[in-house]
């Protein structure tokens, strides 16, 4: 695809919410317009985390961040840019030698706040003006509001956090994501008759609020529900700093171990706590199981 003439999208796009779906939305239009390929770039990591030295957890790693934009939004190809030498770039050569030359892009889209380029010296005015001089289409897109709320990641990381799953699927348009592969874990619950996946999370990753959600897993071999289980696990694990991510997938017996699996989060069913009993925990699984057979029977397809 090298050499095929590019539409692309310009931003970060972590967890590829509904703000990013305008940009992506824009690009698929403009590029079967054109016959051109529907494309987005990226970064690396952060811009935010490089710019002032301090971590910001993400909703997403590079991954998923291709694989939605690439099956919500038609985008065929997704350019992963390193972040520290594209702050090197001076504004004007990563329009003309980047994006033009090297890439070959005849229409850029951007969002509103989007800037680039050597101390950030790049904006959408001057992305418009030089996308102008050059005859290339530029599209910059307004913010996007749902209910009055601005939609970004920063907004919906804090939702995430505090295990609001439902809310944060409204601003995403998808359920809240974790990719990963399946690890070895204690094996507690083979001997409680609910055996979990232990999935290792992403680095730099956010896990949602510690809880228990009903949840969708996504493998080789289709979909399935499951109760997973975010936390430290108090009632069996010493180690309070240990935090889990482990789906009991229902109705499915196999060895996941190795594997990649995907969870989607639908809804936060309660707190993680601790039970007074192997057997009392036992039970509230089950009852999570069913509280989940319940939830996605009566969610809208």
């Amino acid at each position: 695809m090298e050499n095929q003439r590019k539409v692309i999208a310009l931003g970060f796009f972590d967890g590829v919410h509904m703000g990013h779906g305008a940009l992506l939305r824009t690009v698929a239009e403009r590029a079967k317009a054109l016959d051109a390929a529907p494309c987005a770039f990226t970064f690396d990591r952060s811009p935010a985390a490089a710019l002032t030295g301090k971590a910001v957890p993400l909703l997403s790693g590079v991954g998923d961040r291709e694989r939605l934009m690439h099956e919500l939004y038609g985008i065929r190809e997704v350019i992963v840019a390193p972040f520290d030498v594209m702050r090197q770039m001076d504004w004007q050569d990563f329009v003309v030698q980047y994006l033009q030359k090297e890439l070959g892009v005849v229409h850029v889209v951007a969002g509103h706040d989007f800037h680039f380029g050597y101390k950030g010296e790049g904006n959408p005015q001057r992305l418009t003006e030089k996308c102008r001089e050059l005859g290339i289409g530029c599209d910059i897109i307004p913010k996007v509001e749902i209910n009055g709320f601005t939609v970004s990641s920063t907004y919906i990381r804090t939702l995430v956090q505090e295990g609001k799953m439902e809310r944060a699927r409204w601003f995403l348009g998808h359920p809240h994501t974790l990719s990963g592969p399946v690890v070895h874990g204690s094996e507690l619950g083979r001997t409680l008759g609910t055996p979990t996946a232990n999935l290792l999370v992403p680095e730099g990753v956010i896990a949602p609020g510690f809880g228990v959600y009903a949840t969708r897993v996504r493998l080789s071999d289709g979909e399935h529900f499951a109760v997973t289980n975010v936390g430290v696990r108090p009632t069996v694990n010493t180690d309070r700093n240990a935090v889990t991510v482990e789906p009991w997938i229902l109705d499915y017996h196999g060895d996941l171990y190795g594997q990649e699996i995907r969870v989607e989060f639908y809804a936060r069913l309660r707190p993680e706590r601790k039970f007074p009993s192997v057997q009392a925990l036992r039970d509230a699984i089950l009852e999570n199981a069913r509280q989940t057979r319940d939830y996605f029977a009566k969610l809208p397809r």
